[in-house]
């Protein structure tokens, strides 16, 4: 079985010891493809860094975390344009977070539109970062029917009505992570109404690790745990599960 970790920061400061023997480590448990999902111009070096050192296995994306976005947004965005030349495979992490903080909503609704725009004229998915603002999130996304977006919700928590909103605005699809294997989490309940054609595999590690490995630091090599869960609650087999979210990751990012 093979799988695709579709959200991983495997070149944060958390991997700083381990980051090359991490790759080796997934690969060994069957995931041989990560997308890196941007975040600001403080990490971007180290994340291109490591995905030329693992080419076929790698794949970088570019965008502007939203809570990277402040006052000093537009220097940020500048800095990007000094990798407008690399390879990438989406425009993300992109969104809006109101989670953290609402000082900079503004800002953060303006610099979300400006990546869609240019995901749009890459002809690139985008990866949606929507903590605690959904409802932004579809509004500025009606407002961009024209753009005929696609992509992935990231860490995808909402309500199957939620999900039923979203397919009208784009081709979009879902990232299922290690939330999934958390007790009493309510997107257990959601994703048994979510086609798995519209679900993607991720970890966003080094963060949201899956049981039985809560607590500690997460990593790509636990995508297989995900899966399993998942395959439970469809009551499938874990082989299914790998077969179509590895077609879906691979078909959205063009890998």
């Amino acid at each position: 079985m093979q799988f695709v970790d579709t959200h991983s920061h495997l070149y944060d400061e958390a991997f700083a010891a381990d980051m090359d023997l991490a790759v080796e480590r997934a690969s060994q448990a069957g995931v041989t493809r990560i997308i890196l999902p941007d975040i600001d111009s403080q990490t971007r070096e180290e994340m291109f860094s490591l995905a030329e050192r693992h080419p076929g296995s790698l794949y970088p994306c570019l965008g502007l975390h939203p809570t990277s976005v402040d006052a000093g947004w537009q220097t940020e965005m500048e800095k990007m344009e000094a990798y407008s030349g690399k390879e990438i495979r989406a425009i993300g992490e992109i969104g809006i977070d109101c989670y953290w903080s609402r000082e900079y909503l503004d800002q953060q609704k303006e610099v979300f539109r400006i990546q869609l725009q240019k995901a749009h004229e890459l002809n690139l998915p985008v990866i949606i970062h929507s903590r605690e603002s959904t409802e932004i999130i579809l509004d500025i996304l009606r407002s961009c029917r024209s753009l005929d977006l696609r992509g992935v919700f990231h860490a995808y928590s909402g309500s199957r009505e939620t999900f039923r909103e979203i397919q009208k605005l784009g081709d979009w699809h879902v990232g299922i992570g290690g939330v999934l294997t958390f007790k009493k989490a309510s997107i257990a309940e959601t994703v048994k109404d979510i086609p798995l054609e519209r679900i993607l595999l991720e970890t966003d590690s080094p963060y949201l690790t899956p049981v039985p490995f809560r607590g500690q630091r997460n990593e790509s090599a636990y995508i297989p745990h995900i899966a399993s869960r998942l395959a439970g609650i469809k009551g499938i087999d874990i082989s299914e599960i790998a077969a179509q979210t590895t077609e879906n990751a691979k078909q959205l990012f063009n890998i």
